[in-house]
């Protein structure tokens, strides 16, 4: 009887960067097999192009990046260690998504991806081929049979597979994160491994890609279902699986290390972190600058932006107006101390009231509106972007999903940016991740967390003045966005009629807004953007 060494390389790629990523796996490949006597290294899904590479796929000079960066991987790595790695790859004038096996320098065989979603984020069949074929390698007395992330889902692969003698499945995925998810991944494991009695090994990528983030927990089930080895989520890193051979046919994983189950605040907290840190630097960024301006979304968004990058990366800059409350100021100079940020005030009176001289003969005869509230926020729109271009800082908005939903945020003033952390997260869950988060260390003031919401655009103006309470407005967002309910359906639900038309309204109306909404990381399953697609302009009526 024989042993193996797997080792899941749980690693964070950067799309584009082939030369880069082919560098990170033969040195991963040199660790694993120095750290943990690998006798397999297995990568995740699409890991020399990183996930997803979008229309870089559409380049003519792809492919020959990846055969350069293959052969460098093959001169290079060991020859005693089984190398499984995703790339894309053309053959025969066709694209597929493919997993390669290397062994002593040489490629020996190639899986390509059966099951290719199109659905929510995904689109891959605007770019690849379906395979048809399954794939077992025969490596040190174990036939190993090859997957591709939806493959799993799909589940005709997995039964192919196992048909072709496979002994032991090998799972390379790019499975992106939102609530809920990471548990959703080890149920469907669970029930495949118990459907065929073939352990699996799931290794999934980490770290943010534009709106997308990967949270990683590369784990391994035995062929009952159970959980043998689970890595960390939200880290980078190699996770040894051992496997033992029970009989001529049957591999079982030893009991390993199991990443212990953490909160749902934590884990999208982490998600919020780990995408913005990402983005920033994948992009080369300095750092930050927010406006702060003593309200929960702002304090919420510093914290993450201090955890991302470290307080010397982040400026924070409150721009009071006649609505800002003395508390607010108070607030924000405590956070900033309290986190260790620069922080700076610049009052925007002497902006708001030039604008406002320049547009008087315009104006005249006209009532005083919302002109002038958005007017205000432009203003703190333009200071940012002043410091965003003198000190290269991206502007990080500070609008949560809810706002966004109904359109409560002003183009060009408080939506300009580059990217918002909390893009795709509802105001309730904007509060539990402040009080989450204070439970860590203090970094938001009690206060702010305590205090009715307003957008100090006005005198004594307060959220609830023209909406629901955000239990009510959330719980209603929540069923129109992310389960498609109809305006009907949520009134015999029990949502009050008036409630449910104004919030629809608002949400189908304010698409054109979204559309110029900045980036920012999705954590529900249907964040807006490539998930939920609208026309702007459009004749529809709200109802059943």
């Amino acid at each position: 009887m024989q042993d193996l060494t797997l080792v899941m390389a749980q690693l964070d790629p950067l799309v584009g960067d082939i030369p880069g990523n082919a560098a990170r796996a033969i040195e991963a490949v040199r660790e694993a097999r120095i750290e943990h006597g690998a006798d397999i290294v297995v990568f995740p899904e699409l890991f020399l192009s990183g996930y997803p590479p979008e229309d870089l796929l559409l380049r003519p000079s792809m492919e020959t990046r990846l055969r350069e960066a293959r052969a460098t991987m093959a001169e290079k790595i060991a020859r005693d260690v089984l190398v499984i790695i995703g790339y894309p790859g053309v053959r025969e004038g066709r694209c597929y998504n493919l997993a390669g096996v290397l062994y002593n320098g040489r490629w020996e065989a190639e899986y390509a991806k059966q099951a290719l979603p199109n659905y929510q984020v995904f689109d891959e069949q605007r770019y690849f081929t379906p395979g048809t074929e399954p794939l077992v390698y025969e490596h040190k007395g174990a036939k190993l049979g090859l997957l591709i992330c939806e493959d799993l889902w799909e589940g005709a692969p997995v039964n192919a597979a196992c048909d072709a003698g496979a002994e032991l499945l090998i799972s390379l995925n790019a499975s992106p994160y939102h609530h809920d998810k990471p548990a959703e991944r080890l149920r469907l494991l669970e029930a495949r491994a118990k459907d065929v009695q073939k352990p699996i090994v799931y290794v999934n990528t980490i770290g943010g890609q534009d709106e997308l983030v990967f949270d990683g927990g590369s784990c391994c089930v035995d062929a009952q279902g159970e959980l043998s080895v689970l890595a960390p989520y939200w880290q980078a890193g190699l996770m040894p699986v051992q496997f033992l051979q029970q009989s001529a046919s049957a591999w079982v994983p030893e009991p390993g290390e199991i990443e212990p189950e953490v909160e749902p605040e934590e884990s999208l907290y982490c998600a919020l972190v780990t995408g913005l840190r990402d983005y920033v630097n994948k992009s080369g960024f300095k750092g930050v600058v927010l406006g702060l301006s003593g309200g929960i979304d702002s304090a919420l968004s510093l914290a993450i932006a201090v955890d991302a990058l470290g307080p010397q990366r982040v400026q924070a800059v409150m721009m009071p107006y006649h609505y800002t409350a003395d508390i607010s100021k108070q607030d924000a100079a405590e956070q900033a101390k309290m986190l260790g940020v620069e922080y700076e005030i610049m009052p925007i009176e002497p902006m708001v009231d030039a604008f406002m001289s320049t547009l008087a003969e315009s104006f005249a005869g006209t009532e005083r509106d919302t002109t002038e509230e958005n007017l205000q926020s432009r203003c703190r729109g333009v200071l940012l972007m002043a410091i965003s271009n003198k000190k290269g800082l991206m502007v990080l908005t500070t609008g949560n999903k809810s706002e966004m939903a109904v359109g409560y945020a002003t183009l060009y003033g408080d939506m300009v940016g580059g990217y918002n952390a909390l893009k795709d997260v509802y105001k309730t869950w904007v509060y539990r991740l402040a009080r989450w988060r204070n439970t860590e260390s203090p970094a938001v003031p009690e206060r702010v967390i305590e205090r009715p919401p307003s957008a100090e655009l006005a005198p004594d103006q307060q959220d609830s003045d023209s909406l629901p309470d955000y239990d009510t407005l959330d719980a209603i967002l929540v069923r129109y966005i992310e389960g498609d309910m109809s305006a009907e359906a949520m009134i015999e639900a029990g949502f009050k009629r008036d409630d449910v038309y104004q919030i629809v309204k608002l949400v189908d109306r304010c698409e054109y807004k979204r559309r110029q909404a900045p980036v920012g990381v999705r954590v529900t399953p249907r964040g807006f953007g490539r998930d939920r697609r609208y026309p702007i302009v459009n004749g529809w009526q709200p109802g059943e």
